[in-house]
């Protein structure tokens, strides 16, 4: 076989063929890259190589290289001899070479740098050689720079900012797709144009150039990177808000030829953090600040007052009978009314003033730079406004009113807390007088004052159901009749102080009433009502146990009573629910489906400080009651007292008519106790008969029980 057609069909790197007349014309390449093949290609086909021929005969195999030391000059150290084959190259019979061919079975690669292909030749060749090593090095590097061209040019486009280079003379020299994007215009149309006429970088507040002159800038020694948030003013004339970072460019010798501009569009970033500032600040129905942000505004009107000596006032805004219109025509209706006072509050007041919302149908107005005279007549304007202002709703209308409360900020005003509360406690009294009016904060007011100590009391109320320091005490009710000895009584609710000493009712139970904690303190009377009875049996009487108008009116409490008396083994006619005859008057379709439920149970009812409203008699014979307990006001002085005495004599003679038994309360001496016996009056309760005393010496339940 040919030696030429052997190493064709071998697996050796690099084969060759030879044309009809042996000379060098054509090359197979195996296993070899085409940059290679290409480079041994021009290597062979050089002039020097013309006409030559690869010599068969004299072709040597691999055990025949020994003699030629001049290979181990061109081979790598850990090259072994045997992975070579070597032929002559020959020219009009003179050998002006040799090549070596690589077994790619026992080495990996075949480059000339690593001399896995050598060459050794004479004169001329040699030369040849050389020059073509030179060719292939340039052209690898420059294959290396196009790459890394390419790789830069490829993350530049990809990237998310925007980039832009610049020469030293601050001209543009390249944009990226996205700062063609960003500034609106192309590289092409930018490009050697100065920044400032395609973009302009201005500071957020001054509105200043962020770098006026890019080309000054690079000249500064030294030179330093630069990043901050600015106005990009686009090509557009378009205003965005970017992250900007410029830095210089500098060369293999730390030269600056230039600088690399980098924008980051944060305008939605900045919008969404615009929006999120405004819905942590401001009311999402009105679109008031909301009460967070009230607070912060007139947290810095009082640092103001302490340190400029100025004057602001706050006005504490309570809508009257707001309640109507959610209950009669719903939320939607509430929310739209509540919309509608917000515009028009808002277009009456100052422009320096600050309107908020701060609760349910309550507002809040900082009056800024204005003294207290000032201020009550912008107050009164508001509250006009309120009265006149009707609000229809599917061809209903309603008129409003509003309670306000002023407070004048002061050096003396106190804290943040300590002027709110006195601004509510202003708006209450204000509605508590009669509403639709304005109450004006004072220091020395005593019914400001009285508000405060109910207000204290609240929070003592609900300390004591935590601490379970209510106690059931029980005061005895005699009959007058000789004849009857069925024991009566009364329960009565005492609360133990702080401090261990008893309060007496009176000093707690107005706040209870006035803040809507009566409910609560029936709920726990009854409880525990019941469970004393169960432990302490007082035989086969009647149980007093008072009750509050606030709960006569609940339909919830009513369900509650029902279920403690299903659970109680106690016979329902031991108990006799006291409703005063105020709370009756005051809610009387509810007294009358209360009582009436109750006593198809078996329960009684007594009317309670009967004697004392201005229409007693016209009501009492709607009430389906089974005692009168007159009012003690006309028993302690019934002696002394003949109109007292006439009173007390005349509700007895209006309950015996009626069937009903009579109680006289304040019982307090004898002269009293007989002449309660010569009218008639059937039972008595006072000082005389028995004072209060406990069931026991601790609560019967805890707090947990407490609805």
């Amino acid at each position: 076989m040919d030696i030429l057609q052997e190493l064709a069909q071998s697996e050796y790197a690099v084969a060759t063929t030879l044309n009809a007349e042996d000379h060098l014309k054509t090359f197979v390449f195996s296993g070899v890259s085409k940059e290679k093949a290409e480079i041994i290609t021009q290597i062979l086909s050089s002039k020097e190589l013309l006409g030559a021929r690869l010599e068969r005969e004299r072709a040597l195999r691999v055990d025949d290289l020994s003699s030629h030391s001049d290979l181990v000059e061109f081979l790598p150290p850990d090259f072994s001899l045997k992975s070579l084959l070597m032929a002559p190259i020959i020219n009009e019979g003179k050998i002006i070479g040799r090549i070596y061919l690589c077994n790619k079975r026992n080495h990996r690669g075949f480059t000339l740098d690593d001399e896995v292909l050598s060459m050794s030749f004479a004169n001329a060749f040699a030369q040849t050689l050389i020059r073509f090593r030179k060719i292939m090095v340039s052209q690898r590097a420059q294959e290396a720079l196009f790459l890394d061209h390419q790789r830069a040019q490829v993350t530049l486009e990809s990237i998310g900012d925007a980039v832009i280079t610049i020469d030293s003379q601050g001209r543009i020299d390249y944009l990226n797709p996205l700062a063609e994007e960003l500034i609106g215009t192309t590289q092409s149309q930018a490009q050697g144009k100065s920044l400032e006429k395609v973009a302009c970088l201005l500071d957020e507040e001054s509105r200043s150039h962020v770098i006026r002159d890019i080309a000054a800038w690079l000249a500064q020694e030294p030179v330093e990177s630069h990043s901050c948030t600015a106005l990009l003013q686009d090509a557009r004339n378009q205003e965005l808000i970017v992250q900007t970072s410029i830095a210089p460019l500098r060369d293999s010798q730390d030269r600056i030829f230039g600088a690399v501009l980098v924008l980051r569009d944060i305008s939605p970033l900045r919008a969404l953090a615009s929006q999120l500032s405004y819905q942590a600040t401001h009311d999402a129905l009105t679109g008031l600040i909301n009460r967070r942000e009230f607070e912060v505004r007139l947290r810095q009107a009082l640092d103001d007052v302490r340190q400029n000596d100025t004057h602001h006032v706050l006005c504490y805004l309570d809508l009257d009978q707001f309640k109507v219109v959610n209950d009669t025509c719903g939320h939607l209706a509430g929310d739209k009314l509540l919309r509608q006072l917000a515009t028009l509050l808002q277009e009456r007041i100052r422009e320096a003033d600050c309107l908020g919302r701060l609760g349910g149908d309550e507002f809040g107005v900082l009056l800024l730079g204005c003294h207290l005279d000032q201020a009550r007549g912008i107050a009164e304007s508001l509250r006009i406004l309120i009265r006149d202002f009707r609000f229809n709703w599917k061809g209903k209308a309603f008129q409003l009113g509003v309670s306000i409360g002023l407070v004048s900020l002061a050096r003396g005003s106190g804290g943040l807390e300590e002027v709110l509360s006195a601004a509510d406690t202003a708006c209450y009294v204000a509605k508590d007088q009669g509403r639709d009016r304005i109450h004006t904060y004072r220091l020395d007011d005593c019914i400001v004052e009285r508000h405060h100590g109910e207000i204290q009391w609240v929070a003592r109320i609900q300390q004591a159901f935590e601490e379970s320091r209510f106690l059931i005490y029980y005061q005895p009710i005699h009959a007058l009749n000789e004849e009857e000895h069925i024991c009566h009584g009364e329960v009565l609710l005492r609360m133990k102080g702080e401090d261990e000493g008893l309060i007496p009712p009176m000093a707690f139970i107005p706040a209870a009433e006035r803040y809507r904690l009566m409910s609560a303190l029936d709920r726990w009377v009854i409880s525990n009502t019941f469970i004393a009875l169960e432990k302490h049996s007082i035989g086969h009487g009647l149980i007093g146990i008072n009750l509050s108008g606030q709960s006569v009116c609940d339909e919830l409490f009513l369900k509650f009573v029902i279920e403690q008396l299903q659970r109680s083994p106690i016979n329902p006619r031991m108990i006799c629910f006291e409703i005063t005859e105020t709370a009756a008057v005051a809610n009387f379709d509810s007294a009358i489906r209360f009582i009436r439920e109750l006593k198809e149970i078996g329960c009684r009812f007594a009317l309670d400080d009967f004697g004392s409203g201005l229409s007693s008699f016209n009501y009492l014979k709607n009430l389906p009651v089974d005692y009168l307990k007159i009012d003690g006001s006309f028993v302690k002085d019934m002696v002394d007292d003949p109109v007292d005495y006439a009173m007390v004599e005349a509700i007895h003679k209006v309950g015996k008519v009626m069937g009903l038994k009579t109680i006289a309360e304040f019982v307090e001496n004898e002269a009293v106790l007989e002449k309660l016996r010569g009218i008639g009056v059937d039972y008595v309760q006072g000082l005389v008969i028995g004072v209060p005393r406990p069931f026991h010496n601790r609560p019967l339940i805890k707090n947990k029980e407490k609805k």
